[in-house]
């Protein structure tokens, strides 16, 4: 029953408020990365396989300019990375537009993070399955270990999680995510901006 009927109510429910209690929050991030990402604008959509693999657009909060180096081509993502999106990652504050695709119904609040959809190739028959529930926000890998874990056990706690979905387990996973944010604990590896690609194997 939880699954299928109260987690949507929930996700609908805590996103449209939660929408309106940031909506400061909101606006000001929006202005401030606006300035510091030098007309690259203060958000970006990407397609992501959602539930089923269906196709949608995530929406986050852009934390790096467009700047291009003399041949025309993207600076590396550290030399774009700005004071501003520095922050905004360090602290999720990049997360929260995609409470809009809550409410909209491409996410959950809680469930396996929508990846790149290149990725889809990839998977085993087994890692799959993480597209049989909406993707989340936030999930049992991200408080599991998030960028400092393979991507293999990732997918592991992904799975694991579809197969075990409860009220309690989504709860747990809230409050995890609160204090992981709080503490600022696994959001990138030692020295770098993102984590590696994920190739089908690691």
């Amino acid at each position: 029953m939880y699954k299928n009927f109260f987690k949507r109510f929930f996700d609908f429910c805590i996103s449209f408020t939660a929408l309106i209690v940031l909506s400061p929050i909101l606006l000001i991030v929006t202005l401030w990365l606006t300035l510091a990402n030098k007309g690259a604008g203060a958000f970006f959509t990407q397609e992501r396989p959602g539930k089923d693999e269906k196709i949608f657009r995530v929406i986050k909060f852009k934390s790096m300019t467009d700047e291009r180096d003399a041949e025309g081509k993207l600076l590396p993502d550290a030399e774009r990375l700005t004071r501003a999106g520095r922050f905004v990652r360090a602290t999720s504050i990049d997360e929260l537009p995609q409470l809009i695709n809550v409410l909209k119904g491409d996410m959950s609040l809680i469930g396996p993070r929508p990846l790149r959809t290149y990725y889809l190739p990839l998977y085993s028959e087994e890692q799959h399955h993480r597209h049989d529930v909406r993707p989340g926000i936030t999930g049992w890998a991200q408080v599991n270990g998030r960028n400092t874990i393979t991507w293999c056990k990732k997918f592991e706690y992904d799975v694991w999680y579809v197969r075990n979905i409860s009220l309690a387990l989504d709860i747990k996973i809230l409050w995890l995510t609160v204090m992981k944010v709080v503490k600022r604990e696994g959001v990138n590896s030692v020295g770098e901006v993102t984590t590696h690609p994920f190739n089908g194997s690691n």
